[in-house]
């Protein structure tokens, strides 16, 4: 039975963008490591959703969404209402899991990487429930 051509192709570009996203991530872990962030999960996965980087420095807890776009503007705006509100439910089970982290501020963020550029770190990207 011969393959499908549309189907090959559509599970080719989908296995692109998957690598693009983790070389993404990759280089926006590296980028925080500079900047004296300890990264304490990468890729955590729950019920409630998945967090692209979990991050600590100081006593905040970053909570970090990767975009990998064309441009700056289409990055910054695929970070929609919806996906907020699954990454705060997440970032609280991922707060419930750890204890230790009881009493840290939490603050989501966005880290935009467009070809190119260095990621651009968008700290307190927005607040819970907003």
């Amino acid at each position: 039975m011969a393959a499908d051509p549309a189907r090959s192709a559509k599970s080719g570009a989908r296995l692109a963008a998957w690598r693009r996203g983790r070389w993404s991530e990759a280089l926006c872990r590296l980028a925080l490591r500079l900047k004296g962030y300890r990264i304490l999960a990468r890729g955590w996965r729950c019920p409630q959703g998945e967090i692209d980087i979990v991050a600590r420095r100081g006593g905040t807890v970053a909570i970090v969404e990767v975009k990998a776009r064309g441009s700056l503007y289409a990055a910054g705006s695929a970070v929609t209402p919806r996906q907020r509100r699954r990454l705060e439910r997440a970032a609280l089970a991922f707060v419930a899991r750890n204890p230790g982290l009881n009493g840290l501020a939490i603050r989501f963020d966005v880290m935009m990487v467009v070809p190119g550029r260095w990621p651009r770190h968008v700290a307190d990207a927005w607040r819970e429930g907003a």
